[in-house]
């Protein structure tokens, strides 16, 4: 494996200190002269037609103007979009017209102040006029009452491959699992926000706190039909997403505002409104059945998963075909077969969130796992051998090659290093009348960006400056999980020079080159790496062709040196700054590349999830003691980064297997939109994470590198629940499993 001199080593994060004395400034600190704050009027009804009365809310002193769907541009936008070529179904309007879920926005206060707003919120009455609810995906099925349109149906997908009935008809058992994944709130520390105004020349500008700013510049392009060059966002420091800050929201609903105002906006919300009215991860239904023989062969595989979606299309088609492409390439299945459903419902919008898909997939196909493993009589660990991918295959339904996986090595060093095979025959030895033990294991796999599916390519231009530092321009956007400290790694080592003198930029559509889709689908580090490395190769080029024809020194005679340049054989040594000063005196040229990259592989990212549980009989409360977390990370950039973002992986999903879930009513009314009814797991809750990093370094890879950021918020979850089962004997699969679920499951055990 290669040495680097900067990747693979333990950096502290440049801005970590400023970050833990409170001192980084967000969005909410920010002011502008005559700026006006925004306030959503949110409606309390799932489906609703209304009228505001605004009067007594308008003579509230600094309330400037209170706005409704009469006001703002009857122009519909997807905001799953996120590039010209996508033509989703496009539903979403600024305010709305009707109330369709519990937080649809129905009217925006604008004020001189944040109390103004407040005060004035109080003080707006609405009288709605209720229409039929569809609160569950039950209801959405049967098409009685509609959402919207003709059907609730808003997207159908069918996969497959192979001899389905041969399969079928070689298997000795076909086991049989239904389940269900419950909607999820991302819980950022920072709730909602965005500011807008218009500049001295007549351009809007938008601060955003999000992930894809040349979406939301397209999107207001075409609300305000104005022109992209006059439509300036910035990417501002962000207090976390998880997917969550991914689809414009406050950023077009700021920016409207601020374009009809010609006044600085800024909208923001509190944590209940970003709960309810922002949006959540997608519930699901599903069934699985698999094929296998007495010998531990899988031969055949069938998934049908139904999406709730919630009142508008945002990413009904793009949820079903990234939980159906992640079902193909973890284990090898001579026949599979998916068949997915997105229904409209009254509910919260469904959108983007952490590892998109793969936890809903793996929380039921995992458990299935284990539960054919039991069957036939078999280790749920030897099972999953027999079965995982090796590397280098090819994706059965052709998707890009998984190059090279290690996942089975993920599985070996974990049951060494967990001491699997004699917890899993003797931990339950343990059990007594008041508590029962077991252990668990799951798999899961994930991408690196959209190569295969979506166009995927980024820019960047990389200047070397006559004080030898570098700027590197490229669109990236920081969601505080240390991309950019990553990327300056990445930079360091392309260009072999010194971390601290390498600046790298955050994302603004009028000065960072184009990027084809943002911050999501854990293409960052993958693509924009091998960004930065084909263009720190090409400037090192430049770099040793500037000495040859200023110098007369011929290149094979050239090596760096940490911001330096070398001469084999002598003594002669050349800064990179003075190399900058001598291309522009001597050339008439800055030391500087721009290029275009666009990455030719996507190999899978592979994880291994180890658990132990302690299950209180009586309460249902359970004890997660254990979790070791082995990862195919291909080639960790920085350590110390990788084993945040998998320790904070497995807080976010242990959160949906064990406690988390927005639980609406019949009405549709959200029952738990705060954060005392709203379950999360707190620092108290949390077992140790252990963890294995297996460094595959796949060779199609810039650096080797693999995805860890979504990937390590997918197994530990089917990992905890098949821990649970084990211990209790049990075959839970609806997510998460409450202490009411484990009471209801044992009291129906007997």
């Amino acid at each position: 494996m290669k040495q680097f001199k900067y990747i693979g080593k333990r950096f502290q994060r440049e801005d970590s200190l400023e970050r833990a004395e409170g001192k980084t400034k967000f969005l909410a600190d920010c002011k502008r002269l005559n700026m006006l704050y925004g306030k959503l009027i949110l409606s309390e009804h799932a489906h609703a037609d209304f009228q505001l009365d605004t009067e007594e809310a308008l003579k509230v002193p600094g309330v400037y103007k209170i706005l409704t769907y009469e006001d703002i541009p009857h122009v519909a936008y997807n905001s799953m979009e996120w590039f010209t070529g996508i033509q989703a179904q496009r539903d979403e309007y600024i305010l709305n017209e009707r109330a369709r879920f519990v937080g649809d926005r129905i009217g925006l206060i604008l004020a001189e102040s944040k109390e103004a707003c407040e005060k004035a919120w109080c003080k707006v009455k609405v009288q709605y006029q209720d229409l039929p609810v569809v609160a569950d995906l039950q209801t959405a099925q049967e098409d009685r009452i509609l959402v919207r349109g003709k059907t609730n149906l808003a997207y159908e997908k069918n996969i497959g491959y192979g001899d389905l009935a041969n399969a079928e008809a070689e298997a000795d058992f076909i086991v049989e699992d239904r389940g269900s994944t419950p909607r999820t709130h991302h819980l950022a520390i920072e709730p909602h926000i965005a500011m807008a105004e218009v500049d001295d020349f007549g351009n809007l500008v938008v601060y955003s706190p999000g992930q894809v700013v040349f979406a939301a510049q397209m999107q207001l392009s075409r609300i305000l039909h104005l022109s992209y060059a006059r439509i300036r966002v910035i990417k501002c420091n962000m207090g976390g997403s998880f997917g969550g800050k991914q689809q414009p929201l406050l950023e077009l609903t700021a920016g409207v505002a601020a374009w009809l105002t010609q006044r600085p906006v800024q909208i923001y919300m509190n944590r209940r409104e970003s709960m309810i009215g922002t949006f959540t991860r997608n519930g699901t239904e599903a069934r699985v059945a698999t094929a296998v023989r007495k010998d531990g062969k899988i031969l055949e595989r069938k998934v049908d998963t139904c999406f709730d979606g919630g009142a508008y299309d945002t990413n009904n088609t793009s949820i079903v075909n990234a939980y159906a492409k992640k079902l193909f390439r973890l284990y090898r299945i001579p026949a599979q077969e998916f068949h997915g459903r997105a229904y409209y419902t009254d509910k919260t919008p469904g959108g983007a969130c952490r590892a998109y898909g793969g936890p809903q997939n793996h929380a039921i196909t995992e458990v299935n796992i284990d539960h054919a493993a039991r069957v036939i009589g078999m280790d749920p660990c030897e099972f999953r051998l027999k079965n995982l991918v090796e590397p280098y295959d090819a994706d059965p339904v052709g998707g890009p090659n998984l190059g090279k996986a290690a996942v089975k090595e993920c599985l070996r060093k974990g049951m060494e290093a967990f001491h699997w095979k004699e917890k899993y025959a003797h931990i339950r030895e343990q059990n007594n009348d008041r508590y029962a033990y077991g252990v668990g294991v799951a798999c899961a796999d994930h991408g690196n960006g959209y190569f295969g599916a979506f166009p995927e390519f980024t820019n960047v231009e990389m200047i070397l400056h006559p004080d030898g530092t570098a700027l590197v321009k490229i669109a990236v956007h920081e969601q505080g999980c240390g991309t950019l400290d990553s990327l300056r790694l990445t930079a360091a080592e392309a260009l072999d020079l010194a971390p601290e003198k390498i600046t790298i930029t955050e994302a603004d559509t009028l000065l960072t080159p184009y990027d084809s889709a943002g911050t999501q689908a854990s293409r960052v580090t993958f693509v924009s790496s091998g960004a930065i490395l084909q263009a720190g190769n090409q400037l090192r080029e430049k770099i040793f062709q500037t000495l040859h024809e200023v110098e007369k020194i011929e290149p094979d005679l050239l090596y760096t040196d940490n911001g330096t340049v070398k001469v084999k054989g002598s003594d002669k040594t050349y800064t990179y700054g003075e190399i900058a000063t001598l291309r522009e005196k001597k050339m008439f040229d800055p030391l500087s590349v721009y290029i275009h990259y666009e990455p030719h592989s996507n190999p899978a990212a592979y994880a291994v999830s180890f658990a132990q549980v302690k299950v209180d009989k009586k309460t249902g409360l359970v004890e997660v003691q254990k979790l070791l977390a082995v990862h195919d990370i291909g080639q960790a950039v920085n350590p110390t980064l990788v084993e945040g973002q998998i320790q904070g992986g497995a807080q976010f999903i242990l959160g949906m297997a064990l406690s988390e879930e927005l639980v609406y009513d019949s009405k549709g009314n959200v029952k738990n939109s705060s954060l005392s009814k709203y379950h999360t797991l707190n620092v108290q809750d949390m077992p140790p994470v252990d963890i294995i990093l297996v460094e595959s370094h796949d060779e199609s890879s810039p650096f080797g590198v693999k995805s860890v950021g979504e990937m390590s918020a997918v197994a530990p979850g089917p990992a905890v629940v098949n821990a649970i089962n084990h211990a209790l004997g049990t075959e839970l699969t609806d997510y998460p499993l409450t202490p009411e679920r484990i009471i209801e499951a044992l009291e129906q055990k007997g």
